[in-house]
């Protein structure tokens, strides 16, 4: 039975050439719509969650704010100034934090020889290297625990300082000028693609410890503290217990949300996976609507190939074909039409990601498109289309072919 379907299947293949050619072209122009679309809407989703993460990696940033509610006889609208052991105080007092770092800032002026430029400077601690992904490029090194007992004169450059001051040299090891104390360059950061930052990228970006910084302009109070809870699901819990714990030092009401300002980088990148399913969706749903629509002109063509091989249907009927044999006749013809054309489509679409994935994607558009994923779910995702196409493309066909009458169809030529 299955040697004489496909048998049939080259047959009309063969008599109906340019037809046949359309309507697999229909069908692979539609299969590359949708796992194009997929494919880049994956990089797309993927290169936004990566530059937020980039940005800050789960992480909460801490900022003292202004007092809202009366609390204790005093009255609304005190400032609450953190200091540096606060940042201690609740990694000792919420088991649920596992990093954290007091952060100073402050702009200051390097030179080396006559190159000289203006750029923010953060003092933090080690943790900062993976709460930040301030990963250093090989040969260099980030922030480490003597850096802060000592208040070493050591500096992590961004890439692009780096090049605007040292050129092609290797800056590790070099010193430069900060302001007027000299300091030594212990480490460049990796370049990486950020779609939040604070008070510029991270590229242009001086970090230092954040003992040197105090002592060296003799700040009292911190900018921020950043925060790194376990686990993201401890993320409110984390925002309570912070609120409670600096109330009660602070003494404002723990539920006074404008005592603190908490600029949360999870709930960022929640809000960013909702609207990378948004934008999955859509693109899913133009090329779904595409590859439907050459799903019609496959059912078109079946309703013509029926109506051309009436009379043949109607003899295999009369010798004793069986009304599920002609079903499984036309329904196999349209799932073939449509896995040859959807075989075809995915080829030209790996072929089209595997090349895009060469390309550099440091600058220019991959920049921030990201490279497209030809993954396992978007293939399993088009071939069920691909199925589901074929099988309704063929069963009203077949259907009407198997509801011919023998004598009637003797009477078509």
């Amino acid at each position: 039975m299955w040697r004489e379907l496909i048998t049939d299947f080259l047959r009309d293949l063969n008599t109906q050439r340019t037809r046949a050619f359309l309507t697999i072209l229909a069908i692979t122009w539609g299969t590359i719509a949708v796992v194009l679309l997929l494919s880049f809407g994956e990089g797309l989703g993927n290169q936004m969650t990566n530059g937020l993460l980039n940005a800050g990696n789960q992480i909460m940033i801490l900022y003292g704010g202004e007092t809202g509610m009366p609390y204790e006889g005093v009255p609304k609208g005190r400032p609450i100034r953190l200091e540096e052991e606060d940042a201690e105080l609740l990694r000792a007092a919420i088991p649920a934090i596992d990093f954290v770092s007091p952060q100073y800032r402050a702009n200051v002026r390097l030179t080396v020889g006559r190159n000289s430029m203006n750029t923010e400077c953060e003092g933090v601690n080690p943790s900062f290297e993976e709460m930040r992904r301030m990963y250093p490029a090989a040969g260099g090194r980030f922030l480490n625990a003597i850096d802060m007992i000592q208040q070493r004169r050591v500096l992590v450059l961004g890439a692009e300082i780096a090049k605007e001051l040292f050129g092609d040299q290797d800056p590790i090891g070099k010193t430069l000028i900060l302001e007027t104390t000299p300091f030594t360059v212990v480490g460049i950061l990796q370049a990486k693609i950020q779609t939040s930052m604070n008070n510029g990228p991270d590229a242009r970006r001086a970090i230092m410890p954040y003992s040197t910084l105090r002592t060296m302009y003799g700040r009292t109070h911190v900018n921020s503290i950043v925060v790194h809870p376990a686990t993201p699901p401890l993320q409110e819990e984390v925002k309570r217990e912070i609120f409670r714990v600096l109330a009660r030092k602070y003494h404002f009401n723990p539920e006074d949300e404008r005592g603190l300002f908490i600029w949360d980088f999870i709930e960022n990148a929640k809000m960013n996976r909702k609207i990378t399913i948004g934008v999955t969706m859509f693109l899913f749903g133009v090329g779904f609507l595409t590859l439907l629509i050459a799903g019609v002109g496959v059912a078109n063509v079946m309703y013509v190939v029926v109506k051309e091989r009436t009379r043949e249907i109607g003899i295999r009927m009369a010798v004793g074909a069986r009304r599920s044999h002609i079903l499984a006749q036309f329904i196999i013809e349209a799932l073939l039409i449509a896995f040859i054309g959807g075989a075809l489509g995915m080829l030209f679409c790996w072929g089209v990601v595997s090349f895009v994935r060469t390309l550099p994607s440091n600058d220019g558009v991959m920049q921030f498109f990201g490279r497209p994923v030809f993954s396992p779910g978007t293939m399993l995702l088009t071939a069920s289309l691909l199925a589901l196409i074929g099988l309704l493309a063929g069963f009203f066909p077949a259907r009407r072919a198997a509801s011919v009458d023998p004598v009637e169809s003797l009477r078509y030529e």
